[in-house]
């Protein structure tokens, strides 16, 4: 006797760049199906689905949360819509996918997890460098290189959307009302590995540039923990080839992208050094899909790795360096 092939049948929240990426990514597992497409405008969302081949689509987020047509959503709205917009849908009985940050704050993300234990549904944050390959070599063999004394990570990228406020135009990049800035679009990707390391650290110490807006438009993070330190640097108004790297009495590990960790080193202090890469790997969005489609289908309601504790302290630590730098959102008020 055959066994009914599985789908989970995604809808989708946002129409951007992002959205469009994910949706490349999760094409890659078989048992993934978009069947609806959420915006405002209906046009949009006509657009987007002729572009994705997606055959519903909804401009009221009530009338897709209660659909039957779907069995989870992808969020991919900006940041000071996730936990409303995750609340409701999970209040509805779906599954929640989120893009990074998960909330603008850590009152919000509290009140998201609480929420779907109570409906007993999955609800993960979309951070995608965790769940990938490369990350996982890292963890593999991170033994080899002795004890850990340090970690570094550095993402800073330019933004083309700084150009703009420069310009005296600005886009939703810098906007606190949206829960946006510096250290919630790439500051994230350099914290959130390094909780998943090492958890919650003893105390933090940040110093960043403020924009024109209020938000941040660069930082540094030092992180003290009990026998090793860490160092952070983000930007989205200049740029860094650094890579980043984590330290041992041993031995180094040398991650190209912390974002998107595809070339890893491993180099011993005897001069020996060793590529550590995973050489066939998916797409960069496939792995986090994987991981939430996997949950889904095994019953589980937590990833071990994106896990809920990992991500509320991920934004312990932004809410604290936001604290540090004076950078205050609408939603902190709410």
């Amino acid at each position: 006797m055959g066994y009914a092939v599985f789908k989970l049948r995604f809808g989708v929240i946002g129409t951007n760049f992002i959205s469009d990426w994910l949706l490349e990514g999760a094409a890659k597992d078989t048992r993934f199906e978009v069947t609806a497409i959420y915006s405002r405008s209906q046009d949009t969302a006509d657009t987007f689905a002729e572009k994705h081949n997606i055959p519903h689509t909804f401009v009221s987020l009530e009338k897709m949360a209660s659909s039957p047509l779907i069995d989870a959503v992808y969020i991919a709205s900006p940041t000071a819509l996730h936990s409303e917009q995750a609340v409701l849908f999970m209040e509805h009985g779906k599954h929640v996918l989120c893009e990074k940050p998960s909330a603008s704050n850590i009152r919000e993300l509290g009140r998201m997890i609480e929420t779907a234990k109570k409906y007993d549904v999955v609800f993960m944050e979309a951070m995608k460098s965790t769940l990938m390959p490369g990350f996982k070599a890292v963890l593999q063999h991170l033994p080899e290189i002795g004890t850990v004394r340090r970690y570094f990570a550095s993402y800073c990228q330019y933004s083309s959307r700084y150009d703009k406020l420069k310009a005296g135009e600005v886009m939703n990049a810098f906007k606190p009302e949206l829960s946006n800035g510096a250290v919630m679009d790439l500051g994230i990707y350099t914290i959130y590995p390094l909780v998943v390391l090492w958890g919650r650290p003893l105390g933090i110490s940040a110093t960043g540039t403020l924009l024109s807006t209020g938000v941040d438009g660069q930082g540094a993070v030092n992180f003290e923990y009990e026998d090793k330190c860490a160092t952070i640097l983000y930007s989205k108004v200049a740029d860094s080839l650094l890579p980043s790297e984590i330290q041992g009495e041993e031995g180094t590990i040398v991650i190209d992208k912390i974002q998107s960790p595809d070339r890893i080193l491993l180099k011993y202090r005897n001069g020996i050094s060793q590529d550590i890469s995973v050489a066939d790997r998916q797409n960069e969005y496939y792995y986090e899909v994987k991981e939430f489609i996997d949950l889904v289908q095994s019953g589980d309601r937590e990833s071990s790795v994106n896990s809920h504790l990992n991500s509320l302290i991920t934004l312990e630590i932004i809410d604290e360096v936001r604290r540090q730098l004076g950078v205050v959102y609408p939603a902190d008020k709410n």
